[in-house]
């Protein structure tokens, strides 16, 4: 059970990175959809995604350690988008 705020080393953790992106889209996402598609949703999500690894839990150094960011972000926004749908909507179908 969570009995703290969200954290610098929380946010550096995989699932706190999720929560994170989770929450500041879901808070935001009304002003991106009103303007944009939803494939600009997924894009934002990303962005947000990828600021957030690079700030509290960039990996290596260098060239690599972009790369290996990058891809992580990637992971995360994943994660974030699937993880929200199966909370909002689990017995959702596709059409």
């Amino acid at each position: 059970m969570l009995d703290d705020f969200m954290t610098a080393e929380t946010l550096a953790t995989f699932w706190g990175l999720v929560a994170g992106v989770t929450l500041i889209v879901q808070f935001t996402k009304p002003i991106v959809k009103n303007r944009f598609n939803d494939i600009a949703v997924r894009v934002y999500t990303w962005a947000i995604s990828l600021v957030l690894t690079f700030v509290f839990a960039k990996t290596g150094v260098g060239v690599q350690g972009i790369l290996l960011t990058i891809i992580n972000s990637i992971g995360v926004a994943l994660a974030s988008m699937g993880g929200y749908e199966v909370i909002a909507d689990p017995r959702a179908e596709k059409k």
